[in-house]
C-alpha cells in the first residue's frame, strides 16, 4: 500500500538541489533526506527513493481516486474478491453450459433449494454479471494506476543517474567496501573499466568517480507483465460485445439452410451421416450395453447473405463461401467462425405440412397451403378464406400462470393460432389452433382449445389428407457454433505476461558505486534479486583489482537477505 510521506518543509538537499515533496533520497547526490539519526540501515531503493503521485500532500479527489487504486493493497483486495466470485461461479454448472433450458426451474429441480437460491442470486451467470466486470474494470484500472504511479518516478530515477554520489548513499548500501588505496584514484578507476565491462557492465566513470550497471531491463519485468495483463483483461471484457465472441449450440435439420444468430451467415446441413459400431468392433465390456457411434459427418455449405437479410418476409439472397464435411475434431473453419460438430438426434424433424381447410359440417374443401415450421408467411388464401398467422410456437407448453408459452427454439411440438376471415364467420374472424402433428393434437387437446375459442360457431378446421403433405428432415444435426476474434489478443497479452515473466526473474538490476577520495575507496552496490551472486561477482572484480575480499565482509547492515 503507498504510504502517505510525513510534510517536509524544506526539501532541498545540501548539494542545492531541489527536490519534489516525498522525495527520499536527493535526486542529484542520493543523500538521505529524512535524517533521522540512522546511519547503518539499508536505504530502500525500490524507486531509488524517487516521489510518487500517490505522495502528495493535501490531494484533491482526483489524487484520491488515484491514491485508491494506486494501492497495492487495494489491487490485492479486488484480486481476492474477484477469485471469490469465480469460485461460487463454479459450485455449480453456468446457465450458458446447457442447452434449452429453462433456468428459473432447472437449478430448483436439479440442485433442490440451494440450487433456486444460487439461481437468484445472479450466480448462476457470475461471469457476465455487473458486479463481476465491475471488479475486471477495477483490477484494470488498478494495474493501469498502479504501473504509472511507480514506472515513471523509476524511469526518471534511471534515465538520469549521476555518477558520483553521496558517502551516505554508499555506506547504506546493503553490500559495501570501505577499504585504503594507495594508488592514483583516476589510474585506479580507469584501471577498473575493463574487468567490469568483462563481466558485462556498462560503465561511465567522472573525476574519481564509477558508476557500473547491466540489465536494466530486467526492472521493466513487472510492467511488462501489468502490460499483458491490462491487454489480456480489455480482451475477456470486450468479448462480450456483440460480433465479437459467441459459443452457441444450434440444430440444423437435414436440408434446411439455418441463420446462425448475430451474423450474416447461414449454414445449410446438406446431410448427415452417422456410422455404428458393430458388435465384433466393440471391447468386449462394452457389448450388450448400447450402440456406440463410430463416426458421425454433417455436410455443411456456409453461405453469407447479400441482400434481403433482415426481412422475414423476403427470401434472403446467399452466396456460398465454403463448405467442409463436419467430423469430431474437423470443424468446418471460416474467417474465425468455426462449426464443431456436438451431437445429433435421428428422430425425423416436421419440416412442413400442407393442411387443407374444410367446412367439418358439410365435409366441403377449400384447397391446400404450405405452413413452413420455421418461417412460415404471416397471410395465406384458402378458396374464400383468408388466414392470418397470429402466434407461433415451436415447442408448445404452458407456463405456471396458464399461458403458451414456447420452450425451445426447436420444432418440437409447433403449435400455430390463426384467425380466419371469410363467408360465415363473425366480422372479427374466428380465431383457430393448430397442432400439425397427431400426437400434440391429443396430448394438448386441439378440439377442445378450438372449441372454447369458437363455441358453437366453429366449423372450419385443417386436415392432412395425405401422408405426401408432411416433409421430414430425416436427422438434425447439433453444432457449436464458436466466433471468437479478440482470442488472438488474448495470446498477445499471454505472450507479453512471459515475456515480462522472463525479464523479472531470468536477469538481475545490478548497480556497483564507488568513490576514490583522499585514499579511500568507497564502494557500495544494489541488485534487486540474488545477491549471493552479485556479492560473489563484486569479489571476482575485487581480485582482478588485486584486491583479497572476504565475501561476507561485504554484508552491510545485518547481512543479506
Amino acid at each position: 500500500m503507498s504510504q502517505r510521506t510525513p510534510f517536509i518543509t524544506n526539501t532541498k538537499c545540501e548539494c542545492g538541489h531541489q527536490n519534489p515533496v516525498g522525495t527520499v533520497l536527493c535526486e542529484a547526490c542520493g543523500k538521505p533526506l529524512e535524517d533521522d539519526g540512522i546511519t547503518n540501515e539499508n536505504l530502500e531503493m525500490r524507486y531509488d527513493g524517487r516521489a510518487r503521485r500517490s505522495q502528495r500532500v493535501n490531494p484533491g479527489l482526483v489524487d484520491k481516486v488515484w491514491n485508491f487504486f494506486s494501492s497495492v493493497k487495494i489491487a490485492i483486495y479486488l484480486i481476492v474478491f474477484t477469485l471469490v466470485g469465480s469460485m461460487l461461479g463454479t459450485i455449480f454448472p453456468q446457465e450458458s453450459t446447457f442447452l434449452n433450458i429453462d433456468a428459473s426451474t432447472h437449478y430448483k429441480e436439479e440442485y433442490g433449494v440451494v440450487g433456486d437460491i444460487y439461481y437468484k442470486l445472479g450466480l448462476s451467470h457470475t461471469y457476465e454479471s455487473w458486479w463481476f466486470v465491475t471488479l475486471l474494470v477495477m483490477i484494470g484500472a488498478s494495474l493501469v494506476i498502479c504501473s504509472l504511479d511507480r514506472v515513471l518516478p523509476l524511469y526518471k530515477a534511471l534515465s538520469k543517474q549521476k555518477i558520483r554520489k553521496h558517502r551516505q548513499f554508499l555506506t547504506r548500501q546493503k553490500i559495501v567496501l570501505i577499504t585504503k588505496v594507495e594508488e592514483d584514484p583516476n589510474l585506479w578507476v580507469q584501471r577498473a573499466i575493463q574487468p567490469l565491462k568483462k563481466k558485462g557492465y556498462r560503465v561511465v566513470t567522472e573525476d574519481g568517480a564509477l558508476l557500473a550497471e547491466k540489465h536494466r531491463f530486467s526492472r521493466w519485468g513487472p510492467y511488462v507483465i501489468h502490460i499483458g495483463l491490462i491487454i489480456f483483461l480489455l480482451a475477456v471484457l470486450v468479448r462480450g460485445l456483440p460480433g465479437l465472441n459467441m459459443d452457441q449450440h444450434l440444430a440444423f435439420p437435414q436440408g434446411d439452410t439455418v441463420p446462425i444468430p448475430d451474423t450474416s451467415y447461414y449454414l445449410k446441413n446438406e446431410k448427415f451421416t452417422v456410422e455404428f459400431y458393430t458388435e465384433a468392433e466393440m471391447p468386449e465390456e462394452f457389448r450388450g450395453t448400447k450402440v456406440l457411434p463410430k463416426l458421425y459427418e454433417t455436410k455443411a455449405v456456409l453461405y453469407e447473405c447479400t441482400a434481403q437479410c433482415g426481412d422475414p418476409s423476403k427470401e434472403p439472397k446467399l452466396r456460398e463461401v465454403t463448405s467442409h464435411d463436419i467430423q469430431v475434431n474437423s470443424p468446418l473453419n471460416y474467417k474465425g467462425l468455426k462449426a464443431y460438430q456436438f451431437d445429433y438426434d435421428l428422430t425425423p424433424v416436421l419440416r412442413s405440412v400442407q393442411p387443407n381447410l374444410v367446412n367439418s359440417v358439410t365435409g366441403e374443401t377449400f384447397g391446400k397451403f404450405k405452413l413452413v415450421m420455421k418461417n412460415p408467411q404471416r397471410v395465406y388464401q384458402a378458396g374464400p378464406y383468408e388466414l392470418t398467422l397470429k402466434e407461433k410456437y415451436m415447442d408448445f407448453g404452458m407456463n405456471e400462470e396458464g399461458q403458451p408459452v414456447s420452450k425451445s427454439p426447436y420444432p418440437n411440438a409447433p403449435a400455430f393460432l390463426f384467425l380466419i376471415h371469410g363467408p360465415g364467420l363473425p366480422t372479427e374472424g374466428q380465431q383457430y389452433f393448430y397442432f400439425p402433428k397427431q400426437v400434440d393434437q391429443v396430448k394438448f387437446q386441439q378440439q377442445a382449445i378450438n372449441d372454447k375459442l369458437g363455441g358453437s360457431e366453429r366449423f372450419l378446421e385443417f386436415e392432412v389428407t395425405a401422408m405426401s403433405d408432411v416433409d421430414f428432415s430425416e436427422s438434425t444435426a447439433f453444432l457449436n457454433i464458436r466466433i471468437d476474434k479478440v482470442m488472438p489478443f488474448i495470446w498477445i497479452g499471454a505472450a507479453i505476461i512471459m515475456l515480462g515473466l522472463v525479464l523479472g526473474f531470468y536477469w538481475q538490476h545490478r548497480r556497483i558505486w564507488l568513490i576514490l577520495e583522499n585514499g579511500e575507496l568507497t564502494l557500495g552496490a544494489h541488485t534487486n534479486k540474488n545477491w549471493f551472486g552479485f556479492r560473489r561477482e563484486i569479489v571476482s572484480f575485487l581480485g582482478k583489482m588485486d584486491m583479497t575480499v572476504d565475501e561476507k565482509s561485504l554484508d552491510n547492515g545485518g547481512g543479506l537477505s
